[in-house]
C-alpha cells in the first residue's frame, strides 16, 4: 500500500512539460473484480481520449501520440533466494529482501517502449519492470538488480509480471483502447492503472484509475479466518485433514 500511495502521489503532482496543452479522459471497464471458487481470470478494458487542456482554447490536439498503461497490484514484502549445491544438498545461501514489491505488474503500450521514450525516463516513472529491481536496498545495487531480475522472471512465469507492447490500439488520432486479462492467480487488493500519454519522447499527460480485486462468499471467509485467527484456522485444518484421512481409510477398507 505504501508504494502504491507513493506512486499515486508522483502521478498527481509530477509536472507536465511546458508547452504541452493536453489532458487525458480515461476509464476502466470494471471497478471491482470478484473472486469465487470458479474464478479463472477477468478481462478488463481500458479506454480514453486525448483532449485539449481545459481552458486552453484549443478545439483539438495534434498527434502523433503514444499511450502506455501500467497496471500495478498491491505491494508485498518478498524475498529472493539463491540455491547452491553443497555436499550433495541444495541449500539457500544468499537472499535479498524486497520491501513493498508489486504483487502484480503489467504494461500495455502502443509500440515498443524504447521507441516511445528514453530508458531513463521509463525507469524514473517505474514503467519498465526492471525499475522495481533497482530500488535502493541494503544488499547493494548490483546484488539487488540480479536478484530482482530473477524475482521478476519467476513472477513473469506465473503471469504476475508482463509487458504487452502493441497492446494499446488507437481507433482514431486521439482515441485508444486496450484489453488485459487478469490471471486467476491475481492477488486480491487495490490496483492502480496508470496511463501515460507520450509525444516526442516526453510525457504530456497522465491519469490514474483504481479498481479492486476482492474475494467473496466462502473464499472470503477462508481468507479472513487465516489472517485474523491463524491459530484456530491451523487447528481446524489439522482436524479436517485427520478426519479426511480417517474417512478415506474407512471407505477403502470397505
Amino acid at each position: 500500500m505504501s508504494r502504491l500511495l507513493a506512486l499515486l502521489l508522483i502521478v498527481l503532482f509530477s509536472a507536465v512539460p511546458a508547452g504541452a496543452a493536453a489532458r487525458l479522459v480515461s476509464g476502466v471497464s470494471n471497478d471491482t473484480i470478484q473472486i469465487t471458487s470458479s474464478f479463472d481470470g477477468e478481462r478488463l478494458t481500458f479506454f480514453g481520449t486525448i483532449a485539449p487542456e481545459a481552458g486552453s482554447g484549443q478545439r483539438y490536439v495534434e498527434g502523433p501520440f503514444d499511450v502506455v498503461i501500467v497496471v500495478l497490484g498491491p505491494t508485498q514484502d518478498r524475498v529472493a533466494r539463491e540455491k547452491t549445491h553443497n555436499f550433495g544438498i541444495w541449500l539457500n545461501t544468499e537472499q535479498v529482501e524486497f520491501k513493498r514489491f508489486p504483487s502484480y505488474f503489467h504494461v500495455l503500450s502502443s509500440r515498443r517502449l524504447l521507441e516511445i521514450a528514453d530508458i531513463n525516463l521509463l525507469n524514473q516513472n517505474f514503467i519498465l519492470p526492471e525499475a522495481h529491481a533497482m530500488v535502493p536496498n541494503i544488499a547493494g545495487f548490483m546484488k539487488t538488480l540480479v536478484f530482482g531480475r530473477e524475482l521478476i522472471r519467476l513472477m513473469s512465469e506465473q503471469g504476475l509480471f508482463g509487458v504487452q507492447e502493441n497492446g494499446v490500439r488507437f481507433h482514431s488520432d486521439t482515441f485508444y483502447s486496450a484489453q488485459l486479462t487478469l490471471p486467476s492467480s491475481a492477488p486480491p487488493g487495490p490496483y492502480i492503472a496508470q496511463t501515460y500519454v507520450f509525444q516526442n519522447g516526453e510525457i504530456i499527460a497522465r491519469k490514474s484509475e483504481g479498481f479492486a480485486v476482492r474475494k467473496i462468499a466462502f473464499e472470503r471467509f477462508l481468507a479472513q479466518s487465516a489472517t485474523q485467527y491463524p491459530l484456530l484456522y491451523g487447528i481446524a485444518c489439522v482436524i479436517l485433514a485427520l478426519f479426511t484421512g480417517w474417512l478415506g481409510g474407512v471407505l477403502f477398507r470397505r
